[in-house]
């Protein structure tokens, strides 16, 4: 049997480099909860030194993601035609994000040297900005991974170089004054996109040409990204994620089905219904970003047609379920719309879970409505399997308790709980189940874990700085202006911002969307009277929704590859489910004691 290919040394390094900053994250706070609890004292710097693991978690994961050719894409060149088409489409997409990803580390340059001069200083002597260089060595790194991974051959990789030379040589020289070029470079960067290049520098190319176009230093661009990715709550986001890559990567997935297979399996939909609540649950902790699909489909698929689902459905059901988990507690939409939209993590979980109640008893709904009748006698509950499956699955059954316990109960600060929760499930896969094995599997883990955060984190701090631009040219002012002036109806509001928010998720990622969106209706809702939770959780259903919405939801890709389909089958099978999650939508948004009972009634 042959050995797996083995990585390379250097991806080898960056594999154990993230699992030992992945660790130290979990352990610091864990540690001074500790230290506080019992010895009145805690370690110097510790929140200072966490949330700039954050940044080393968001860089050198960004570089993993870029090695793998990974990074989050709006567009696919393999949906053009073979050929030149194709391989052109490539190379110039690979070419103009290597050119802005340049000019980013550039930038990042300037801020380090700026705050080098200041001499502040992180902890134990540390000088801060010595931590800060992992930005312009991050960006140089995914730059140079991106020109790699512009073809297969040397020749495409030296014309991909010499187009990213040429697109900063024009921005760097200006050969015309910047304003007249601004608008030429973005429908450049339009085209880039559509033909594949990673999100974040659509992002960061839109601030950085927009700053360059108007006047203003591009060295703040940096400067946001550091600033949302060291925010003191930001850590829960890869502390979650890893939580829930260690759930998916072990042995959770088929004992959490056994649990649900043996409560309602036997009913009419049954598979339906474990399917919508499985998925459910791993969502909430893995952040609605198809790993679901990718770990669950290959178990449920097969449970779903042997129950005589037809083949669509099965299909439609599992794609639409996919981030059915998106608004339970403690999924990280909703860790992040609660920073940037200024609200307390806890009253934005307490926000979710009614309507994510909702959003999955109508997916079940559906799946029974779509079952097909049982024929003969029905099967009875077999009260000792149920017995025996929840015993099995106890460790895990008790994950969101553990999550959530010491946040509500006020023992542990988000990112304690967050700390204790990724720690607790790496115990369970490792040492209580052993589906994971310490050294070969945990490494890999943690890197595929780093991997997203680092891919999504990379699209975090740039679009803060696109939304800072929109910030400062006060598009924001504009736009409530003209909706406060156009709409006086807050029912006819709400029904235009679902509209709104609709295409967004048709168009943008979930996380992109929040830092780009939010800051722009939040001033809106207020203006409406909309309590700040239910706006929130109004915005991350409809992102929900955005997953499945063709012609490019992310669940829709995934599902695609998962199942070996074609993407035209995959949108007709989805169909009936988007209609009725849109209904659920629509039910948060005009019957708000959904969202606002849980947080007026526990959140005291």
């Amino acid at each position: 049997m042959s050995r797996p290919p083995q990585p390379h040394r250097l991806a080898r390094i960056e594999n154990v480099g993230i699992a030992l900053v992945l660790a130290a994250l979990v352990i610091l706070p864990l540690a001074e909860s500790l230290l506080r609890a019992t010895l009145k004292t805690g370690i110097s710097g510790v929140n200072s030194i966490v949330q700039h693991l954050t940044l080393l978690v968001g860089m050198l994961g960004g570089a993993i993601a870029a090695r793998e050719s990974r990074l989050l894409a709006l567009s696919t060149g393999e949906l053009l035609p073979p050929g030149r088409l194709r391989t052109g489409g490539r190379l110039f997409a690979h070419a103009f994000a290597a050119a802005i990803t340049a000019l980013l580390c550039l930038a990042s340059v300037r801020f380090v040297e700026a705050e080098r001069a200041g001499g502040n200083i992180l902890a134990y002597g540390v000088p801060i900005w010595v931590v800060q260089l992992v930005m312009p060595l991050g960006f140089a790194a995914v730059a140079l991974r991106l020109l790699w991974h512009a073809g297969a051959i040397w020749k495409w990789r030296a014309l991909a170089s010499a187009g990213a030379a040429a697109v900063m040589l024009a921005g760097l020289l200006a050969p015309l004054p910047p304003q007249q070029m601004t608008a030429p470079a973005l429908v450049a960067l339009l085209v880039a996109t559509v033909f594949g290049a990673p999100v974040f520098t659509t992002l960061g190319g839109a601030a950085l040409i927009l700053f360059w176009g108007a006047g203003q230093p591009v060295a703040s661009i940096p400067l946001d990204h550091y600033r949302l990715v060291t925010n003191p709550s930001l850590p829960t986001i890869p502390l979650f994620t890893l939580a829930g890559y260690f759930l998916a990567e072990g042995g959770a997935s088929k004992r959490l089905i056994r649990v649900f297979q043996a409560l309602v399996g036997q009913l009419r939909g049954g598979p339906a219904v474990v399917t919508a609540l499985v998925c459910a649950f791993f969502t909430s902790f893995t952040g609605a970003s198809g790993v679901t699909i990718l770990a669950l489909g290959g178990l449920l698929m097969p449970i779903l047609l042997a129950a005589r689902y037809s083949e669509r459905t099965a299909l439609g059901l599992l794609t639409g379920a996919g981030s059915l988990g998106l608004l339970f507690p403690p999924c990280l939409p909703l860790i992040l719309y609660a920073i940037i939209a200024r609200i307390t993590i806890e009253q934005m979980f307490l926000g979710g879970i009614l309507p994510g109640i909702l959003l999955v008893a109508l997916t079940a709904w559906w799946g029974i409505r779509r079952g097909p009748r049982l024929e003969g006698a029905p099967a009875k509950f077999d009260a000792r399997e149920a017995g025996r499956a929840i015993w099995d699955a106890k460790w895990e059954l008790l994950l969101p308790v553990v999550a959530l316990a010491g946040l509500f109960g006020g023992f542990a600060t988000p990112v304690e709980a967050a700390a204790l929760t990724a720690l607790y499930a790496f115990v369970v896969e490792t040492f209580v189940h052993r589906d994971l094995k310490l050294a070969g599997d945990a490494p890999r883990v943690t890197a595929e874990c780093g991997l997203l955060v680092g891919g999504v984190l990379l699209i975090l701090g740039v679009a803060l700085g696109f939304t800072n631009y929109l910030v400062d040219a006060q598009i924001p002012m504009q736009a409530l202006d003209w909706v406060t002036a156009t709409i006086h109806s807050r029912w006819l509001f709400l029904l235009l911002l679902n509209a709104l928010l609709l295409i967004v998720g048709c168009l943008m990622d979930v996380f992109s969307a929040i830092v780009v969106v939010v800051p722009l209706i939040v001033p809106m809702g207020e203006a409406f009277g909309i309590d700040p939770v239910h706006l929130g959780i109004i915005f991350l259903a409809n992102l929900e929704l955005g997953y499945l919405t063709p012609p490019v939801g992310m669940n829709l890709f995934l599902s695609s590859y998962r199942f070996g389909k074609p993407l035209p089958e995959v949108y007709r099978a989805v169909v009936p489910m988007l209609l009725v999650l849109l209904a659920g939508v629509l039910l948060i948004t005009y019957v708000p004691p959904l969202t606002t009972l849980l947080p007026r009634w526990l959140g005291r």
